[in-house]
């Protein structure tokens, strides 16, 4: 019984170093975003409308510069706070270091772009670079857990197998951020999942990230999703989504890592978490690009054909496509759920998840067509 108290009170200690690390965030990004809708004002740094883009009206798009910064702060403040003095300090190791030094790299390439503007082949150079940091600190996919009959990959195979999807996240996060509300909200939901599951894990620093992050991104969804043009309504831009990306890719690839390479006790679905929680921008952003590429396009020409514009396409608005795609999210993280409890295995349950997302988007191409005609 005694036991059991003890229990109770870690996870209730624990909890409110969680909800500390999100408020500061919050309230941190949520008095800060007004300051940088000013200097966006004055600087004229605005998403200007296009034919590919769907709104209307040239909006501020400085936004993610906060998520960074507001998250450090959420999770420095939690840590301190544990720590209960300044003295006791918190050791950093190298490749702590060096995955900080790439964040704050795509961070800084991401403002550069919202402010400047790069070329995505330029983008792209420096996205590889810091996908790199990630197998140098031993931070890989190393064990695809039985997809395909495949456990154990060499090393040879494991190391571009991660850079390619740290690029694949980082780059569908960027891309999926099309509508009001739906990268930022669709993040949260991500991270609320790992900070569930680190927390589960006993992982406390991961766990303070994923609730540090999802603070700043939910001040920036109510003014991004709430706010009115010309009356503090913002973009997160290339600075927010990238970052985004980058946060969310560490979090999945450290997640399926097992006790073979540094990481956690193995735990046979923890592949299959990482995969059905960014499934769904990462499909995307292939289906798109295999289009072009079939098309004979550059794969990093902008179009309107991602999952946000086909629903828009069939005659929604913002704010329902941003439901159907939240709804779609959630049912994808549940079918896969269930399948894994009744016994499927994971080869059978990725060929569904794909299924299930071919069938959505034929199925919002045919209700166009259908419509139009």
């Amino acid at each position: 019984m005694r036991q059991l108290n003890h229990e109770k009170q870690y996870m209730t200690i624990a909890y409110t170093y969680l909800i500390i690390a999100f408020a500061v965030s919050f309230i941190f990004s949520l008095m800060g975003t007004p300051f940088i809708v000013k200097m966006c004002n004055m600087h004229g740094l605005y998403d200007q409308p296009n034919t590919r883009k769907v709104h209307k009206q040239a909006i501020p798009r400085l936004g993610g510069t906060l998520f960074m910064p507001s998250m450090g702060l959420g999770v420095t403040t939690a840590l301190l706070i544990i720590l209960g003095d300044w003295d006791k300090g918190v050791e950093v190791s190298v490749s702590a270091f060096v995955l900080s030094v790439g964040a704050l790299l795509i961070y800084l390439i991401g403002i550069l772009d919202d402010i400047k503007g790069l070329k995505a082949t330029q983008k792209f150079v420096i996205q590889t670079v810091t996908a790199l940091f990630f197998p140098l600190c031993n931070l890989m996919i190393n064990n695809l857990h039985g997809l395909f009959g495949i456990y154990e990959i060499p090393l040879w195979f494991s190391y571009p197998l991660t850079v390619f999807v740290i690029l694949l996240i980082v780059n569908a996060m960027n891309l999926i951020d099309g509508i009001d509300g739906l990268a930022s909200s669709l993040a949260i939901l991500i991270l609320g999942s790992f900070a569930y599951l680190y927390y589960d894990l006993g992982s406390g620093l991961f766990s303070l990230i994923s609730t540090g992050l999802a603070g700043a991104l939910l001040a920036f969804f109510i003014y991004n999703y709430y706010g009115k043009v010309g009356n503090l309504k913002i973009f997160m831009g290339d600075s927010g989504s990238l970052f985004l990306g980058y946060v969310i890719a560490y979090l999945a690839i450290k997640y399926q890592m097992s006790n073979e390479s540094g990481g956690f006790p193995y735990r046979e679905a923890s592949l299959l978490i990482s995969f059905t929680l960014v499934f769904l921008p990462c499909i995307d952003v292939i289906r798109v690009a295999l289009q072009r590429k079939i098309r004979g396009r550059s794969m990093f020409e902008a179009d309107k054909t991602h999952i946000h514009h086909r629903i828009m396409q069939m005659g929604l608005d913002m704010h329902q496509t941003l439901a159907v795609i939240l709804l779609l999210f959630l049912a994808i993280c549940l079918i896969n759920y269930g399948l894994y409890v009744y016994g499927l295995q994971v080869t059978w349950i990725t060929l569904i998840d794909i299924l299930v997302y071919s069938v959505f988007v034929y199925s919002t191409g045919r209700l166009t067509f259908l419509q139009q005609h």
